[in-house]
């Protein structure tokens, strides 16, 4: 290649002070059980032991590992009325949404409005880890349901 064609390639540095999506923050999987799924992924995989805690506001279960900085979140209804459990019983278990982590939620929101998408949480519901999340849904974004999701501390610099 060119000299000029490979500068095009040149990596601009990320500035996270000037972009709200900050980085895949975890990759949602929806199960039926925990005490079934989490062997999988701690012991045939090797991801190690997760971090377990109630979302009482979604009515799941959730076990969270860390791959290298990306979270893999599963999800077990604790309700027949959770969101996690309908969406089981209708399409099975597996890949239930992508999180992008941001430091300005509220901004998203108003941008995904702007942009004529359909928010289901507005205001932003408690997520796991004492975050702040909000979902789009997957028939205005491609049949991916889309979580934004804002760690406690978020000043706008996201650290």
């Amino acid at each position: 290649m060119a000299p000029d064609v490979l500068q095009a390639f040149t990596c601009i540095p990320y500035n996270h002070h000037t972009h709200m999506i900050q980085q895949i923050d975890h990759i949602g999987i929806a199960v039926k059980s925990l005490d079934a799924t989490v062997p999988y992924y701690r012991d045939a995989l090797g991801f190690g032991e997760p971090h377990i805690e109630e979302v009482p506001t979604q009515k799941v279960r959730v076990a969270m590992f860390d791959v290298a900085g990306v979270h893999i979140e599963l999800l077990e209804p604790t309700s027949p009325e959770s969101a996690i459990a309908k969406a089981i019983e209708k399409k099975g278990e597996g890949i239930h949404h992508i999180a992008f982590k941001t430091n300005d939620i509220a901004d998203n929101i108003s941008k995904a409005k702007d942009a004529g998408l359909t928010v289901l949480n507005d205001p932003p519901v408690p997520g796991a880890h004492n975050t702040q999340v909000t979902f789009l849904h997957p028939k205005c974004t491609f049949g991916v349901l889309t979580e934004f999701c804002q760690h406690p501390g978020s000043c706008g610099c996201g650290k």
